[in-house]
């Protein structure tokens, strides 16, 4: 009595031999998805880093238009500055005539009674214009007795003198003045020179 054999017994079914590639392999084969916290620590710095960055940029464009504010005003206190000291120049001139008027009529003229009132109209003329410059910041530079500074003085002469030390002011020639601290003129001046004949006996 003889057995039939399958002919398909022996062959490993195809269909369990080939892993599903759409479900994966065994175990390992899935990929996991990212953590939501690491990506939304990522995008934190990279906007902290964003924010940072146009923080910089704000501050040193607010500085370049404080710096240009600064640097305009200082030019239209300057230009105003210079406008002024143009026109206190001009009237310089006026109060050196009013000065040399008065010092030649002397303190108390009592030769006649127009040579007084004259004296009297000369000194108000002066005051006035001398209130009007110290209330524009003008001021007189004071001289005689001083050091000599070749910033504000401009000497015309030298006197040997045994009764000041060197670069001492002895004589005021012209008055200087300055306006808000600066020179708006210099003093013409003399100043002292130790006599030689003092250093020969010394």
């Amino acid at each position: 009595m003889g057995f039939k054999v399958k002919e398909n017994d022996s062959e490993p079914e195809a269909e369990n031999s080939v892993p599903d590639a759409e479900n994966g392999d065994a175990a390992g084969s899935i990929v996991p998805e990212s953590d939501p916290l690491v990506q939304i620590q990522a995008d934190l710095k990279a906007a902290r880093a964003e924010v940072s960055e146009w923080q910089d940029r704000f501050l040193r464009k607010a500085a370049d238009l404080e710096n240009y504010r600064k640097r305009a005003e200082k030019e239209k206190t300057d230009s105003i500055a210079l406008a002024k000291t143009s026109v206190l120049i001009e009237f310089l001139p006026l109060v050196d005539s009013c000065e040399r008027a008065l010092k030649s009529l002397g303190e108390a003229p009592e030769e006649s009674a127009n040579l007084s009132q004259y004296h009297d109209g000369v000194k108000l003329l002066y005051k006035q214009l001398m209130d009007i410059l110290s209330r524009m910041g003008v001021v007189p530079l004071e001289t005689e007795g001083k050091q000599f500074d070749p910033h504000l003085h401009d000497a015309l002469s030298r006197e040997e003198t045994g009764d000041f030390e060197d670069n001492t002011i002895v004589k005021e020639l012209r008055r200087g003045y300055l306006f808000k601290d600066r020179l708006l003129r210099p003093a013409q001046v003399v100043v002292a020179v130790k006599s030689q004949r003092k250093n020969k006996e010394s």
